[in-house]
């Protein structure tokens, strides 16, 4: 509607002329423009993701990622619009389910949430009960998908991550991998299938669980050193036991000729705060970095990344741009075969057969799982630069192997 403030004074012959053409054109603009405005439609997407606490900086990302999805899907679709509802959960699983409450209750499409397994699954739960769909990339654990949540979706997962270090360690001809992994359910899930994935290709493995509340990683790598003599190193962790494992490494300095992890260790700000750490490791990725550009959406992507947040994005952030990507489109399209509000996003997300995003092909099975996600590994090089060196369809440079920081 196009609404006219008019100031009331004497009226002349000219005046009542140009208020007549003004509200002649005031209704010329809203007979053409009725149409387009009948069929707008604004959508509440919530986002319940840890901005501040121990896995900020990972949350930080996914939200980043989330904003850009939304950026471009409302400029390319001008007649609808996402809005995002922002909650901060902490890294704390009762804030998580908070969150979600506090969501529910302003009455949100759908939720983004939460950077890892032990959030994530409560808060799912919640969102469950409330009739919401839940769809992350942080909820890797296998218990994730095993609870008959019929409205629980997410595109990355533990086999995924599986996939791609193995597909990694046996490409560059590793004989023998030492696991260090962090106790909590999903750096568990993963040890446990990586170790199993290894030993089935005739690799020799080494565990070594350590307590999410570690600070001196020193004896765990000091045995790898004397004891293990691998070829290779994989960290399970995030981004503070990276950072104390590394640090151990670079002063003891075992015989070492790779080193690995899965999620939060692959992005610009770990070379850009820890120079001296990454050179030479691998780490899960999505993109390279800097971006090399091989479609129009990684275009769009990285220019509206750059506009809104003047520096780069890493994995976290361009794999939540796909998850939100699909979920908005999903959005727009039970919203036109009038369902959406009927509960029909879940049935219209398990129709979804994507093979252009980042992560290529996606689609979801009855459990919510993307089945076809295996993770992209990276190598940063000397200078902060991150190169895609597996799998090969992909790869951007060849593997410096062996290399090691020091």
């Amino acid at each position: 509607m196009i609404r006219i403030t008019t100031r009331m004074g004497r009226a002349s012959r000219t005046s009542r002329a140009s208020c007549a053409l003004g509200w002649a054109l005031a209704l010329t603009l809203s007979g053409a423009f009725a149409p387009a405005m009948a069929h707008a439609a604004e959508w509440k997407v919530g986002v319940e993701l840890p901005l501040t606490g121990p896995l900020a900086q990972a949350g930080t990302e996914m939200y980043r990622g989330i904003q850009v999805a939304a950026d471009l899907y409302n400029r390319r679709h001008p007649q609808d619009k996402i809005t995002l509802v922002t909650v901060d959960d902490e890294s704390n699983p009762a804030k998580a389910v908070a969150a979600v409450e506090q969501l529910a209750s302003q009455h949100v499409v759908a939720i983004a949430g939460a950077a890892n397994s032990n959030c994530a699954g409560p808060a799912s739960e919640a969102a469950s009960k409330a009739g919401i769909v839940y769809m992350t990339s942080g909820g890797t654990s296998d218990d994730m998908v095993s609870r008959g949540l019929k409205n629980f979706f997410r595109v990355s997962n533990t086999p995924g991550y599986t996939r791609g270090m193995t597909g990694l360690f046996d490409s560059l001809g590793v004989k023998s991998v030492a696991i260090l992994y962090s106790t909590k359910d999903a750096t568990s899930d993963l040890a446990r299938q990586l170790d199993a994935a290894l030993k089935a290709k005739g690799v020799k493995t080494y565990l070594h669980a350590y307590d999410p509340s570690i600070s001196d990683f020193k004896p765990l790598v000091n045995k790898v050193k004397l004891q293990d003599k691998p070829d290779a190193l994989a960290m399970l962790g995030y981004e503070n036991d990276y950072v104390g494992i590394l640090r151990a490494a670079r002063v003891l300095k075992p015989d070492l000729k790779a080193i690995a992890a899965p999620w939060a260790f692959a992005s610009p700000k770990m070379a850009q705060s820890f120079p001296d750490l990454v050179p030479n490791v691998y780490g899960a990725t999505v993109l390279a970095s800097p971006a090399d550009y091989r479609s129009a959406d990684q275009r769009d992507f990285s220019e509206t990344y750059q506009r809104l947040f003047k520096t780069v994005s890493n994995y976290q952030s361009q794999t939540s741009f796909v998850y939100a990507q699909v979920l908005f489109d999903a959005i727009a399209q039970a919203q036109k075969t009038g369902t959406l509000d009927k509960g029909g996003l879940a049935d219209t997300l398990r129709a979804t057969q994507r093979d252009d995003t980042f992560l290529g092909k996606v689609s979801f099975d009855a459990r919510g799982d993307n089945p076809h996600y295996v993770a992209h590994m990276g190598q940063f090089a000397r200078d902060g630069k991150l190169a895609l060196v597996w799998p090969q369809q992909v790869a951007t440079a060849k593997p410096a192997y062996p290399g090691v920081p020091w």
